[in-house]
């Protein structure tokens, strides 16, 4: 049995979520708290598998309340917040940054039960919370800076390759806080362009572009079809669409099938770059669940271009940076500092 708190100011909500979550046999919300003192105090009493979180909440709101919980009493924790406008999403995302797992838009108030999209909503909330409640989190950790972890017996370290003319990224679970970090190392005028695949709710990746220009100084944007890479620009993959790179060098989206449950696929646009560019491109796999993205880092390794992963320590999830190192095709597993500091040097 899964253990729930959920927490949530607005009655009708919050009796929403509960039986949206107790829909399912193995989840018992076992408390509900109304703010964020609450939420901190009932996550120390209950010792929850897992916590539903409100952003906007009176007394204290839930990006100190998760920040807060992440230091006494470490749990998983996903962000439930309305996706309606810019600013909420971006408060969402500083609550990741906080500690949360992941963010997922608030389902439909009064007469949700009669919306299309409820049946969508009730199992996406259900299987996160499931997949959620086995992560195992820590408390937030201490910066390291540059150092590289011990790689397996016998596994080279790649040469040095040639400038690279883009950078990929794929992340999934803490993915956006992992990628606002990044950028943050990176040093202004960085002349290497970057795309990134993170999986995240359907609607908020909008709100992901804002909030990561909002911490970094590079210009960040949706992909649009036919899209030019350009020095000093991140773009990120639409939602519902492949997003890769064609023989001229410009974005190419794709609406077909998911691969391994994820569109867009971090695989995809790694498959797609080694099929176009090759050794032009450097491949990034960032903190995770799962191992979307390890098919197309071995298409990357097999056309000769440099990879990296985030280490086990600096990740929320070590899921598939894990399955790429245990599949041998990292040239180096990195804190994100040491990432950004080898960027630089592949960006030349």
């Amino acid at each position: 049995m899964i253990r729930v708190l959920v927490v949530e100011d607005s009655p009708t909500v919050a009796q929403l979520l509960i039986s949206m979550l107790e829909s399912d046999p193995e989840l018992n919300v076992v408390g509900l708290a109304t703010d964020g003192v609450e939420a901190i105090a009932e996550a120390r009493r209950l010792a929850p598998d897992v916590i539903t979180m409100d952003v906007q909440m009176p007394v204290l709101d839930g990006l100190e309340a998760t920040r807060e919980i992440m230091t006494v009493a470490p749990t998983p924790i996903i962000v439930v917040s309305s996706a309606a406008n810019q600013d909420s999403v971006s408060l969402s995302l500083d609550a990741t940054a906080a500690g949360a797992l992941m963010v997922l838009p608030k389902p439909d108030g009064p007469g949700g039960r009669d919306s299309e999209d409820f049946e969508a909503q009730r199992r996406l909330l259900v299987s996160m919370v499931r997949a959620m409640s086995q992560v195992k989190v820590v408390r937030r950790w201490a910066p390291r800076h540059g150092s590289i972890q011990q790689l397996p017996l016998g596994f080279p370290m790649s040469r040095r390759p040639e400038r690279v003319s883009a950078i990929l990224i794929g992340c999934s679970t803490g993915g956006p806080a992992a990628l606002r970090e990044l950028f943050s190392h990176l040093p202004p005028g960085f002349p290497v362009p970057i795309v990134v695949v993170q999986h995240i709710a359907r609607g908020f990746v909008k709100g992901l572009a804002t909030w990561l220009e909002s911490g970094s100084h590079f210009r960040v944007r949706v992909a649009r079809a036919g899209d030019a890479l350009r020095a000093g620009t991140v773009l990120l993959a639409p939602d519902n669409l492949h997003t890769g790179l064609g023989r001229n060098g410009r974005i190419q989206l794709s609406d077909t099938p998911a691969i391994g449950g994820f569109k867009p696929s971090i695989s995809h646009l790694f498959s797609s770059a080694a099929a176009s560019v090759g050794s032009g491109v450097a491949g990034v796999l960032l903190t995770g669940m799962g191992n979307d993205g390890v098919s197309g880092m071995a298409d990357l390794q097999a056309a000769g271009a440099p990879l990296l992963v985030q280490d086990e320590a600096s990740s929320v999830v070590f899921g598939m940076a894990q399955e790429a190192v245990r599949a041998g095709l990292p040239a180096a597993v990195l804190p994100l500092d040491g990432i950004a500091s080898r960027l630089v040097e592949l960006a030349g």
